[in-house]
């Protein structure tokens, strides 16, 4: 099992209460093949340094989690198909 950390910038049109159940529904991917979720940590609206897609906020999300390489390319995968996401980074803490 390796550790990741992977941050989320979500669309701002959004409403903060519907991110923590839409983050669990695309998390389920990585419970369902033997990877833990150890924490999410919403920051919530936050100003971007740049305008991504005509769009100058976003409300961040940070996830660290414990699985295996197939289940953390499955999530990414899906995230980035959404259309409400905006942006991901996916790392290892322990690689750098």
């Amino acid at each position: 099992m390796r550790q990741y950390e992977l941050m989320i910038i979500l669309d701002s049109d959004l409403e903060e209460r519907t991110v923590a159940p839409s983050l669990d529904r695309y998390l389920t991917v990585i419970k369902e093949n033997g990877g833990s979720v150890d924490t999410i940590d919403i920051w919530g609206r936050r100003r971007m340094a740049y305008p991504i897609n005509k769009k100058n906020e976003g409300i961040y999300a940070v996830v660290t989690m414990s699985t295996e390489p197939a289940p953390v390319l499955e999530l990414d995968r899906q995230l980035n198909l959404n259309e409400s996401v905006v942006r991901t980074k996916l790392i290892r803490p322990d690689s750098r």
